[in-house]
């Protein structure tokens, strides 16, 4: 997501949301600090909505309504080798690949587009409730966040929802749960407009760890740091290696969590 709330209604929407995690954060789940491993150049112009990583390159959803649109890219150089605009008036959100297909989410309209890995073509489309924001997926299950504290569960086949799971810190909702990640058997998430990633247990719900990635989003220089947010989170499982990055930011960050 998506465009910000007013400065007001920002500061009253961290404030509900952090009181939550800031009593997580004091009582029983471990902050754990990053240090960057390698800096990899990014399109300061991409409104990044979904990010992950397969076969040697970075594949990302960019957002708003004019400018949407699907991108393979070449990790160490940032150029965009293969591209496909999102069909006409509608946002982009966030994407994942099954076989040979990736389906990218829309923000309210409850339509997700279906491509063609190989070629970008629109092949199909399915429908949903609700808003789409973002997803990841682990060998047998894709995991959808839509905003709220539930992140549901697809079929990697049909994509029919077959379940969900509720996310909480010490017993609180997570709300604006936004891109998400699976690193060795937990889900990264981006909480939306915090500086935060929440290490989620799929099999309770709970998060178990956060990651304060505070410093690196003051040193980005963006335009507007309320809509230009930490945002995209990918993981080259074979090399162990995580990557994040947000939204019009200038540069893809490898990262190492834990000292």
């Amino acid at each position: 997501m998506k465009p910000a709330f007013s400065r007001n209604a920002l500061a009253v929407c961290l404030t509900v949301t952090l009181a939550t995690t800031a009593c997580a954060h004091s009582d029983s789940i471990p902050v754990h600090p990053y240090r960057i491993i390698h800096t990899y150049p990014h399109d300061p112009t991409a409104f990044t909505e979904g990010l992950f990583y397969e076969d040697g390159y970075l594949y990302e959803s960019t957002g708003e309504f004019d400018g949407a649109g699907v991108r393979k890219v070449k990790l160490e150089t940032g150029e965009v080798v293969q591209r496909r605009d999102t069909p006409a008036g509608y946002f982009g959100e966030g994407i994942i690949a099954s076989g040979q297909r990736i389906l990218q989410l829309s923000w309210k309209q409850g339509v997700g587009f279906i491509y063609d890995k190989a070629t970008f073509k629109l092949i199909d489309q399915i429908r949903y409730p609700g808003e789409g924001w973002a997803m990841t997926r682990d060998a047998d299950h894709i995991y959808m966040s839509d905003g709220t504290p539930v992140i549901r569960i697809l079929d990697p086949q049909t994509f029919a929802q077959t379940g969900s799971i509720s996310v909480t810190a010490n017993g609180e909702p997570l709300q604006q749960i936004n891109e998400l990640e699976w690193v060795k058997g937990k889900i990264y998430a981006n909480v939306w407009q915090t500086a935060r990633i929440a290490q989620i247990d799929p099999k309770t719900g709970h998060v178990v760890g956060w990651i304060d990635m505070t410093k690196l989003v003051e040193a980005q220089k963006v335009g507007d740091p309320e809509n230009d947010v930490l945002n995209g989170i990918a993981y080259d499982a074979a090399r162990d290696r995580l990557f994040v990055t947000g939204k019009r930011w200038g540069a893809v960050y490898e990262v190492g969590v834990g000292r």
